[in-house]
């Protein structure tokens, strides 16, 4: 981890929960939460029709 820039290993897992830990306490004492809002699916199209039959000789 030293060849990668990290001193104290520690302290950096220290610091990744003190921020998971603050995260969840703010959703916790939130009463809105931003969410996608859903898309509701368009309805299918109308299928074409299937012509008339043909050589009926009408």
């Amino acid at each position: 981890m030293i060849e990668a820039g990290i001193i104290d290993p520690a302290k950096v897992t220290r610091g990744a929960l003190e921020n998971a830990a603050s995260i969840a306490a703010m959703i916790l004492t939130t009463e809105a939460l931003i969410t996608d809002i859903p898309e509701p699916e368009p309805a299918m199209p109308a299928g074409g029709d299937m012509g008339g039959m043909g050589g009926m000789g009408f």
